[in-house]
C-alpha cells in the first residue's frame, strides 16, 4: 500500500532576528507535516528606489527605526492563517506566491511588506523540495523549467567601497572572477588564496589598519583613486600565480554618486568640488580607459537608475557583461523597458528587490529569453540562510556574487555550493569561461 503525505501547510511562525550588520530583519518557520522549514530574509544598503517596499517599524527609539516586528504581525496575523485557512499545497509555489501578492494588493508590496512575503515564499520553497523528494536546487530547476543545472562562477567582492565601506572610495565593489578555474572547488581556491595574498599587499602598502573588512568581507583601505584598487587586485593575481584565470568585475553603484545630473567621485566629502563631478560621458571614458587596461569583464551599475541615455550610449560602446541592479530591481516591468532601450545586458537577481520566488524565476527568465545574462546576488545585510546557493544552480545562470571568502554569512553560500558540486559527481557542470551564457 503506497500512503501519499499531506502537503498542506501546517502553521506559518515568524520572528524577528539581525542580520550581519546587527539589524532586525524577518525570519519565517513553515511547518508541514514533514517537519519545520527556516527561511530568513536579506536587506541591502545601496537600495534602488524601484525596490520592492522592505517594510520598517519606523520608530527611531527601537532599532534606530529599523525594527521589523510590523512585518513579522503581517506573517503571524495575516499571511499564515489566510495559507493554512486555504488550505494549499506546499508545492504549489506560483499559487501560493501570486495569493500572497494578492492579499497584499499593491505594486510594491507596501501592505503586507516584500519582507514578509519573501520569508514565506522562499520557505514555501524550501518545504515544497523536501514534499518532492528532491534537493532544493533540482527543485528550483524544476519550477524554472531549467534541464541542466550549472554550477556558478563566484564574482569575490574583494575590495569594497561606497556604501558598503568607511573608506572614501567611491565605487562599491571590486571582484574577480575565477573563469579559468575547471571545477567550483578550484574556484574557491583560487579566490582564498588570492585574497590573503591581497591582504599582504594591503598591509605592506597602507598598514595593519587598512586590512579591516567592509559589510561583505572585502578589504576596505582608506584610498580614493578607483584605479588604485585595479593595480592591487591586478598585482595580488599575479603574485598568486593565476593572471591567467581570473578577470576582474565592478559593482560601481553610480545612484550613490549621482547629483544634479553629474557624478561625483568624491561623493562621501561634504565639502566636494563641484567642478571635478564627471558627466555621463566623462564616467564612460573613465570605464573604458580601466577597460583597456585590466581585464575588467562585468561592470554593475555603471549610471544611474534614471539615467537610460548613458546606460545605452555605453552599452553601444562595448562588448562586456553590463549589469542592472538598481536600474532592474529583479523587476520583470524594470527589466523589459532595459531590454527595450538596450540598456544593459545581464540582470543582477536579489530575491528581495522583488519579494517572491515566483516573480524572481519569472525575472531570470525573462532575461534569459532576451539574451541576457543573469547574476545571482546576495545583499550587504545578509543571514545564514543558503537559499541563493542553490537558487544559482537551480536557475543555471552561471554566476554568483555573495561577497569575499571571508564572514560566515557569505561562507555559507559558497560552502553550500561546494556541497552541490559534491553531490552532483561526475554530473557538476562549471560555468568558467561560458558564465555569461551557461546554457548555450
Amino acid at each position: 500500500m503506497i500512503l501519499f503525505t499531506k502537503m498542506s501547510i501546517v502553521r506559518v511562525l515568524a520572528r524577528q532576528i539581525y542580520d550581519s550588520r546587527g539589524n532586525p530583519t524577518v525570519e519565517v518557520d513553515l511547518t508541514t507535516d514533514r517537519g519545520v522549514f527556516r527561511a530568513a530574509v536579506p536587506s541591502g544598503a545601496s537600495t534602488g528606489i524601484y525596490e520592492a517596499l522592505e517594510l520598517r517599524d519606523q520608530d527611531p527609539k527601537v532599532h534606530h527605526g529599523k525594527g521589523v516586528l510590523t512585518a513579522v504581525a503581517n506573517i503571524n496575523e495575516k499571511i499564515g492563517p489566510a495559507l493554512v485557512g486555504k488550505n494549499f499545497q506546499v508545492t504549489d509555489q506560483v499559487a501560493i506566491d501570486n495569493f500572497m501578492l494578492e492579499l497584499d494588493g499593491t505594486e510594491n508590496k507596501s501592505t503586507l511588506g516584500a519582507n514578509a512575503i519573501l520569508g514565506v515564499s522562499l520557505a514555501v520553497c524550501k518545504a515544497g523540495a523536501v514534499h518532492r523528494g528532491l534537493p532544493l536546487y533540482k527543485y528550483i530547476a524544476e519550477l524554472a523549467g531549467v534541464k541542466k543545472v550549472v554550477l556558478p562562477v563566484p564574482a569575490f567582492n574583494v575590495i569594497n567601497g561606497g556604501s558598503h565601506a568607511g573608506n572614501k572610495l567611491a565605487m562599491q565593489e571590486f571582484m574577480i572572477l575565477p573563469v579559468g578555474a575547471k571545477t567550483f572547488r578550484e574556484a574557491m581556491q583560487i579566490g582564498s588564496e588570492i585574497y590573503h595574498h591581497l591582504k599582504g599587499q594591503i598591509k605592506k602598502r597602507y598598514g595593519l589598519d587598512a586590512t579591516a573588512v567592509g559589510d561583505e568581507g572585502g578589504f576596505a583601505p582608506n584610498i580614493q583613486d578607483n584605479k588604485e584598487c585595479l593595480e592591487l587586485l591586478k598585482n595580488s593575481i599575479a603574485v598568486a600565480g593565476y593572471t591567467d584565470k581570473v578577470v576582474i568585475g565592478m559593482d560601481v553603484a553610480a545612484s550613490e554618486f549621482y547629483k544634479d545630473g553629474k557624478y561625483d567621485l568624491d561623493f562621501k566629502n561634504p565639502n566636494s568640488d563641484p567642478s571635478k563631478w564627471l558627466t555621463g560621458d566623462q564616467l564612460a571614458d573613465l570605464y573604458r580607459s580601466f577597460i583597456a587596461e585590466y581585464p575588467i569583464v562585468s561592470i554593475e551599475d555603471g549610471f544611474d537608475q534614471d539615467d537610460w541615455d548613458n546606460w545605452s550610449k555605453f552599452k553601444a560602446s562595448t562588448s562586456i557583461q553590463l549589469v542592472g541592479d538598481d536600474l532592474t530591481v529583479t523587476n520583470p516591468k524594470r527589466i523589459q523597458t532595459a531590454i527595450e532601450r538596450q540598456s544593459c545586458n545581464c540582470l543582477l537577481l536579489k530575491v528581495n528587490q522583488i519579494g517572491s520566488v515566483t516573480e524572481s524565476i519569472q525575472a531570470s527568465k525573462l532575461s534569459r529569453e532576451n539574451g541576457w545574462g543573469v547574476m545571482v546576488s546576495h545583499r550587504s545585510g545578509e543571514t545564514e540562510d543558503t537559499f541563493i546557493a542553490d537558487l544559482v544552480v537551480g536557475l543555471a545562470t552561471g554566476q554568483i556574487k555573495t561577497g569575499a571568502p571571508c564572514r560566515s554569512e557569505r561562507l555559507a553560500k559558497y560552502n553550500q555550493i561546494l556541497r552541490i558540486e559534491e553531490e552532483l559527481g561526475s554530473d557538476a557542470v562549471y560555468a568558467g569561461a561560458n558564465f555569461r551564457n551557461p546554457q548555450a
